[in-house]
């Protein structure tokens, strides 16, 4: 026999087995920038009581996901070992047209887990989308190209954004508008749209909600931790989409009043009305808008 026609499989072992420990060394180099979100399940550090649903969700799909992932590779293994083509084989092994037992399993299979899956995520949306409770502060954030104006419903004031002006330098910061909420108590925003799609998303919040033009949009939450936090557009809305910035501020009580008041001092008192839309908003939907806000 010619020495090329000899069959070893050692070269193309070696090979496969180097990929195999570059991939486990990217997968624990990667994942050790995130060691500390571990028992997140690598989500940003919820600040609402609504993030321990979203993570509980979060983490269970995955482990669902991952239990058959190691299912199906163990079985993909086990047959690419126990069936391998061996020297002596001449033979193919015997092809069966179907095994009912086995297709009944993987049909049944993948519908129970999908049946499981939307029941957990209906639960919890339905959960986190409630606003039954009355809230202590309602915001009605409006979304427009490229900023956000907010409308402070019980106070009566509000706050117009402009487009952020990302620089890279010292200052940038200001040109981003800033929302206020007081911490421990519950927020209800009232999310609208000037002209296109847009969504509004604090990923802290761990929640976020789409804006559509001539509808409204509601979702509650009860901020837990006080600081500064970012937010931002999360839906592509045109040319300046990634400067569509925005800051949410959580404060004591006092000092949520504080900036109320001090917006009140500057002359920003009324709330902009849904006029200033380039539509206006669809027959019923007008009602869903605080009575403030109803023109």
């Amino acid at each position: 026999m010619r020495q090329h026609d000899h069959f070893n499989p050692r070269p193309r072992g070696r090979r496969l087995a180097l990929w195999a420990a570059v991939a486990v060394s990217a997968m624990v180099t990667l994942s050790g920038c995130e060691l500390g979100k571990f028992e997140n399940g690598f989500l940003p550090q919820g600040v609402t009581e609504n993030s321990e649903r979203v993570r509980a969700l979060w983490i269970g799909a995955w482990i669902a996901c991952l239990a058959v992932g190691v299912l199906v590779w163990g079985l993909t293994a086990w047959c690419i070992v126990a069936y391998r083509r061996r020297r002596d084989d001449n033979e193919l092994p015997v092809q069966l047209r179907y095994n009912v037992p086995l297709e009944i399993l993987y049909t049944i299979v993948p519908i129970f887990m999908v049946a499981v899956f939307f029941f957990y995520t209906a639960k919890d949306q339905s959960a986190l989308l409630d606003t039954s409770k009355d809230p202590a502060v309602t915001v009605n954030v409006v979304g427009k190209q490229w900023s956000w104006d907010f409308n402070y419903v019980e106070a009566d004031v509000h706050e117009v954004g402009t487009q952020a002006i990302l620089t890279g330098e010292p200052g940038a910061e200001e040109t981003i508008p800033t929302m206020y909420l007081p911490v421990g108590e519950r927020v209800e925003f009232v999310l609208t749209s000037r002209d296109v799609i847009h969504s509004f998303w604090v990923p802290q919040f761990l929640q976020k909600l789409d804006m559509l033009p001539g509808k409204v949009n509601k979702f509650q939450v009860v901020p837990t931790e006080e600081g500064t936090f970012k937010g931002k557009c999360a839906e592509l809305c045109g040319a300046y989409h990634s400067q569509m910035l925005f800051n949410v501020k959580v404060v004591p009580r006092a000092e949520f009043d504080a900036h109320m008041a001090d917006l009140k001092s500057q002359g920003q008192t009324g709330l902009l009305g849904t006029d200033l839309n380039r539509e206006g908003l669809v027959p019923g939907e007008q009602e869903l808008l605080p009575e403030e806000l109803r023109k």
